[in-house]
Parts: C-alpha cells; sequence; structure tokens
C-alpha cells in the first residue's frame, strides 16, 4: 500500500511540471511517459501541487486563495487564460443560502455545467420559457430530444412530432423529431401552479380541477417531488415538463434525498435560467458523483469507463429499467454520443481532485477536451486514508445508507455504531466540523472491490428504488391514463429497438466469425500446403 502511495504522489507531482522528471514511481512512468504539462479547463479548474489539494491525506487545511467574485459566470473563459480559482473547501460545507452570483465561490465557479449547443435552437428553446407567465427560476432541457443518442445525422426538417415548431429545432432534431423535456425549478409551489392552471388548464389531468393547493401537494408530498405534464404542446413544440421546488432541487442536489433530478443532471443538460444556489448544489451533485464512481472502478480506468458510470448511477435500482421499457444500451449510447460534453463536466472536477488524475499523452494537446474520439486513460491513488477522506465526503443522506450497509457487514453494536455516525456528523455544538474520514471510513474504502462495489451499489439502489416507482406510479395520476398509456408505447418502442439492433449487431458479429473461420478452413486445405 505504501508503494501504491507514493506512486500516485509521484503521479500527482508530474502534472505541475513542463520538465521530464528525473526519477519517477514505476506507475507513473508505465502510465505517462514524457513530458507532462498542466491543463486548465473551460469551467477555470486548474491542477495544483499535491501540497496544495483539497483533499489531502489529513484533509483541508490551506486557506481560499482568492476572493469571491461581485459577478456571475454566464460564459466559458479563454482555454489558455489562468481564471480565479474557488477556494478548496467550497464542497466541504456549501453555503445553499446564496441569492446572487456573487456569493458563489469564485468567478467562473460551474461554468462546466453550461454545455455549448446550436444558439438558434437554444434560443428556440428559450422562446418556449417565455410562453409560461408563472415565474421559473431555473431551467434546464435534457433527453434525447436534445443531446442526440444515436449516431444518425439530422438530415431535414421534421414535422412528424412537432405540430408546428421553430426551424431551427427542426433542423436539429432532422427527421426523428422527439418530445423536448425540461425541468423547471420554482420558489413556491403552490403559487406557481395557480398561475399556470389560470393560464395552461389544458396542459394538466383532472387534478387540476382540484385546484392549485391538492396540485402542490401531489407534487411535494408523493415520489420525488416533481410534477410531471407530458405531451402538452408549447410554442408548435411537443414538450414535457416537470415543476420542482428549488428547496427540494437542492436538497436533492447536495445530500442525494432521491437522487432523481440529481441524477439527470448528471449528465449533460442544457441549463437555459441558472440560479446560484442551484449552480452551487449541483457542483456538489457533480464531484460528489465522480466520487462515488471511483469506488465503483478499478486502480486504472479510461474516460469512458468513468462517465459510464457516472452515467448509470441515476438508472441503479430504477424499476423502468427492469420492464420493457427502456433501451437496454441506454446508458452505452448517451455516453458514446456525448463524451465531449461529459468532458466538459467532469474534467475540470478530475482535475481538481487530489487522487485521480489523467496519464494519457494525448491530454497534453491543444483542444484535445472536443475531440469526441479520444477516450483518455486515468488513475486513481488507492490509498486507504485518502479513500477514507473520499468516503467522508459523500451525500449525506447517501452516505447514511452506505454506512447502515456496512454496519450489518461488520456486525457492529448498535451503540457504536451510533457513536460513530455522531462523529459523522456535518455539524455539532462547536460549529461546523472539517470532514476527513476516520478509521470507519478508511475499513470501508478497505474493502475487496467486489464488496466495495456490492454495498456502493446497494446504497445507490436504495436511495432510488422507492422514490422513481412512486414518482412513476404518481404518472397515472398526474398525467392521465391517455398520456401514461402513449409514453409508456414510445419507451416500450425504444426497448424494441434497443433490442432489435443488440440482436442485429450479435448476429452480424457471429456471421464474421464463421466468415472467418472459413477462411482459416480453406488455408488449411489449399493444395499447396506442406503438413
Amino acid at each position: 500500500m505504501r508503494g501504491a502511495r507514493h506512486a500516485g504522489n509521484a503521479l500527482k507531482q508530474r502534472l505541475w511540471t513542463r520538465r521530464p522528471q528525473s526519477t519517477c514511481s514505476p506507475l507513473a512512468a508505465r502510465h505517462r511517459p514524457g513530458t507532462v504539462v498542466s491543463r486548465t479547463f473551460a469551467s477555470g479548474s486548474q491542477k495544483e501541487p499535491p501540497n496544495r489539494k483539497s483533499e489531502s491525506r489529513h484533509g483541508r487545511t490551506d486557506p481560499a486563495w482568492q476572493s469571491r467574485s461581485s459577478s456571475p459566470a454566464q460564459s466559458s473563459p479563454s482555454r489558455h487564460s489562468q481564471p480565479e480559482k474557488p477556494p478548496r473547501d467550497w464542497d466541504e460545507n456549501p453555503d445553499l443560502s446564496i441569492s446572487a452570483f456573487s456569493e458563489l465561490p469564485s468567478l467562473n465557479f460551474g461554468v462546466n455545467q453550461h454545455m455549448v449547443i446550436n444558439a438558434e435552437f437554444k434560443e428556440a428553446l428559450r422562446q418556449i420559457l417565455w410562453q409560461f407567465r408563472a415565474p421559473i427560476r431555473y431551467a434546464f432541457a435534457y433527453g434525447s430530444g436534445v443531446f442526440p443518442q444515436t449516431a444518425q445525422a439530422p438530415t431535414s426538417p421534421s414535422s412528424t412530432v412537432h405540430p408546428k415548431t421553430s426551424e431551427a429545432i427542426s433542423t436539429v432534431q432532422g427527421t426523428e423529431g422527439k418530445m423536448i423535456d425540461f425541468i423547471f425549478g420554482v420558489s413556491y409551489s403552490q403559487h406557481w401552479h395557480s398561475l399556470n392552471l389560470h393560464q395552461h388548464r389544458d396542459h394538466y389531468s383532472g387534478v387540476g380541477s382540484l385546484g392549485s393547493y391538492v396540485v402542490s401537494k401531489v407534487q411535494d408530498n408523493w415520489g420525488a417531488g416533481v410534477y410531471f405534464n407530458p405531451y402538452v404542446t408549447v410554442n408548435g413544440t411537443l414538450i414535457k415538463y416537470g415543476v420542482v421546488n428549488l428547496d427540494t432541487l437542492c436538497t436533492d442536489l447536495s445530500e442525494w434525498s432521491t437522487l432523481y433530478i440529481a441524477g439527470r443532471l448528471q449528465k449533460p443538460v442544457k441549463i437555459l435560467r441558472d440560479d446560484p444556489r442551484v449552480r452551487l448544489a449541483n457542483q456538489v451533485n457533480l464531484i460528489s458523483a465522480v466520487r462515488t464512481a471511483l469506488l465503483l472502478l478499478p486502480e486504472e480506468f479510461s474516460e469512458h469507463d468513468l462517465y459510464s458510470t457516472i452515467a448509470g448511477i441515476s438508472y441503479l435500482g430504477d424499476p423502468r429499467m427492469a420492464l420493457p421499457t427502456e433501451n437496454p444500451k441506454k446508458v452505452q449510447n448517451i455516453v458514446t454520443h456525448q463524451i465531449a460534453n461529459f468532458r466538459r463536466l467532469y474534467a475540470p472536477l478530475v482535475d481538481n481532485l487530489p487522487n485521480i488524475a489523467f496519464t494519457d499523452p494525448i491530454t497534453s494537446a491543444r483542444g484535445w477536451e472536443d475531440d469526441p474520439s479520444a477516450n483518455a486513460r486515468l488513475v486513481q491513488d488507492m490509498d486507504p486514508i485518502k479513500r477514507g477522506n473520499m468516503v467522508r465526503r459523500l451525500p449525506k443522506a447517501f452516505r447514511g445508507k452506505l454506512y447502515f450497509a456496512f454496519q450489518s457487514r461488520y456486525q457492529i453494536p448498535r451503540a457504536d455504531f451510533n457513536r460513530m455516525l455522531e462523529q459523522s456528523k456535518d455539524e455539532d455544538a462547536k460549529g461546523i466540523k472539517r470532514q476527513v474520514g476516520g478509521t470507519f471510513e478508511q475499513r470501508v474504502a478497505s474493502e475487496s472491490p467486489l464488496a466495495l462495489r456490492r454495498d456502493v451499489s446497494g446504497a445507490i439502489k436504495k436511495t432510488i428504488a422507492w422514490p422513481s416507482f412512486s414518482q412513476s406510479a404518481k404518472g397515472l395520476v398526474t398525467s392521465g391514463l391517455g398520456r401514461t398509456w402513449r409514453y409508456m408505447s414510445a419507451k416500450n418502442q425504444k426497448f424494441r429497438e434497443g433490442r432489435r439492433k443488440e440482436v442485429n449487431e450479435a448476429k452480424l458479429d457471429k456471421e464474421q466469425g464463421e466468415k472467418k473461420e472459413r477462411g482459416r478452413g480453406e488455408l488449411n486445405t489449399w493444395p499447396g500446403k506442406r503438413d
């Protein structure tokens, strides 16, 4: 273990110098031959030396090196500029009571969350939001209607799904028009639904006739706290929109109470209206997704492995994945066709963690971040002390489920376990405590890879299963039987198309294998061949 620790430190040290190291660990030499340079990403994150990292072996001790900014970050800075860096403890105890972008940890904080899409398409999506008089504080569009999950390029405008949509949407979606999914974050659920019922009564099922009070109670107290209105036409475009209270949204992002909205935001989305509190909470969500994925991955892995593990988190325990309602290769399709967006979302966070590093020479090339064919290699430090700190910094609600799983495994007496939980609280009578892993977290991190994957996956399933099931059941009431049947039929069609493609690929592989075998047989029976 000591050798692995030294190897990890040596590997990290190579990320902050342009000069080749005269001596380095065998691990670093094997993974990263040649010169390694530091990288600055569009989010404003840049690798720092190991002795100044945010997750050192003994926790965070350095003060913030930049004062807070006075203006929001809405666009990416120059790729080769030196942007302001956030304080090292921004994710340890985030202040989710902020109300202005100037209160974020740094000027360009969280800009990695903003995906770059076609400008006219983005404006068309924003025009849809303006059709709602009820105030929307935070909004994003997501799913295959915004980010393609197939390699098929758009060829001509489509009108098969949308009654009379804009040319920008038709051009981006091509011949296969798709319903566009939105999430709206609102401050006051009942007030919002009151205004929206007055303007768009046709968006609601029979529940709407009971008034905004009942609608808001159904939203907040049933399922994952989201109220969906699917298959409605706005601005000539077929959309589905979900309404969630900002408090519910921020709690899920920072604590993983349900992983319902947090899971969606762990994949590339197009943010159309931003909010400082949600941006901060979502950045916590994203770095938590990286830490969780590292507990599920081996020491060495690829970008595709990392992003597939992260994208798959929200589908573990989702009952829809056990039914014929989702493409069985959904995660693979999302990552394969959106790897550049995943890189924009996560590479700055990877670059800011001390126990993971890119080890591929391609990352030294200018503009590699935008190369969709790149699949860089990474390595993580398996030091149990650092991994224990990582376990300690998992979201609170999720961390509690993981702790209970290991209590059962270790047969820890209830009194001792309660004492351990008390010590792991983020706050006590003296104030906020530093999140440093203790002996229990280190023991968790030192488990065998198979046992650790099983228990982490189990905690994820326990987090997702019931909220996802109850949210799906709520859809029968909030959407109505007609729209629910239409939605389930569309999902079933995707499932059958995915299965059909999978069977065809297997058949093609089999035919190619048989063809190779026949070629070898003909070569062996050639008349001129000697024994």
